[in-house]
């Protein structure tokens, strides 16, 4: 599959035949089941719009409006903060994101680093739960103390700049006709609310990955490999004959250290690598420990807060 060729019938075909039945549509209302009844001439019309969107680096608006679904979670109903939204995208143009997310997927997945687990084939949390508790059991065999920092982003996947985006992209080996393709799906996203059988008007969204789409949590992880690459120093822990300076799932981060000196360098970059990309550390969520066989104070501070020490966390 060549990444800067036409979209094949067999692409098409490979995502629709994933999707679910039964999902609400988006703001087009072409519903899933309307899709995978397609027979050889509705996907090679499908296949033909597709095609005409990738060689024309455009889309229809349709495909770049989300419809938002405020869902009540508990508590006073006339507070909006106890309300979460999830995002309804078209149908059609969520299986053309599928379609580019697996050509933005072989340029990129081979670069990004193996301590990144998060959306990625063949790993998932076991592999970062193994390894962490691998480290630590080495280390407390051989008296070694290790410094954690687990790492919380607010609101993360809403807070990434496009304008980075791009630059990682391009870093990352995508280029030419696939980079126009993400970015027109982006170049005019929209967002309206339904609720109670009403909706209200479409307003722009110029920050943050789509909800909902196919490419966004590959864009996502290859966001946080750049920044995760580029805060990187000398410190870290030994694990066999490598050094591990920090485990990846997504955004949730672990930093790594001997020392708590050295812990602090590694989130003074880690935290001036995210702010310059547009990301925040919680300082009320992330909190750090220390495995040692003697207890000890180990303060930890990103900007002028400090973090809180716990002796145990729940991690993943």
């Amino acid at each position: 599959m060549g990444i800067g060729l036409s979209i094949t019938e067999a692409e098409v075909a490979k995502v629709v035949k994933k999707l679910l039945g039964g999902k609400a549509p988006g703001v087009d209302e072409i519903r899933p089941e309307f899709l995978k009844a397609l027979d050889v001439v509705g996907l090679s019309w499908l296949t033909r719009l597709f095609n005409i969107a990738w060689t024309s680096g455009a889309v229809p608006l349709d495909w770049q409006t989300g419809v938002v679904v405020p869902l009540f979670k508990k508590g006073d109903r006339r507070v909006c903060s106890n309300y979460r939204g999830i995002t309804l995208l078209s149908l059609p143009g969520k299986v053309y994101a599928g379609v580019l997310e697996k050509r933005v997927r072989l340029i990129v997945e081979p670069r990004i680093q193996e301590e990144q687990c998060g959306f990625r084939p063949g790993r998932g949390t076991l592999d970062q739960l193994f390894t962490l508790s691998r480290i630590l059991e080495g280390s407390w065999e051989f008296a070694q103390p290790v410094h954690m920092c687990f790492v919380d982003l607010e609101k993360a996947f809403d807070c990434v700049l496009r304008g980075i985006l791009w630059e990682v992209l391009r870093e990352y080996g995508v280029h030419g006709s696939l980079l126009r393709a993400i970015q027109a799906l982006y170049k005019q996203s929209r967002s309206l609310v339904r609720m109670a059988g009403s909706k209200s008007d479409s307003f722009p969204v110029r920050v943050g990955l789509r909800q909902g789409c196919p490419l966004s949590p590959i864009l996502f992880i290859i966001f946080m490999d750049r920044i995760s690459r580029r805060s990187q120093g000398m410190e870290g822990v030994r694990f066999g004959d490598l050094r591990v300076t920090s485990l990846l799932f997504a955004d949730d981060v672990v930093l790594l250290g001997t020392s708590g000196r050295e812990l602090q360098l590694s989130l003074d970059r880690f935290a001036a690598e995210c702010e310059a990309a547009g990301m925040r550390i919680s300082t009320s969520k992330s909190e750090t420990m220390v495995l040692r066989r003697k207890r000890v104070e180990s303060p930890l501070w990103v900007g002028d807060r400090l973090l809180p020490q716990v002796e145990e966390f729940k991690y993943l």
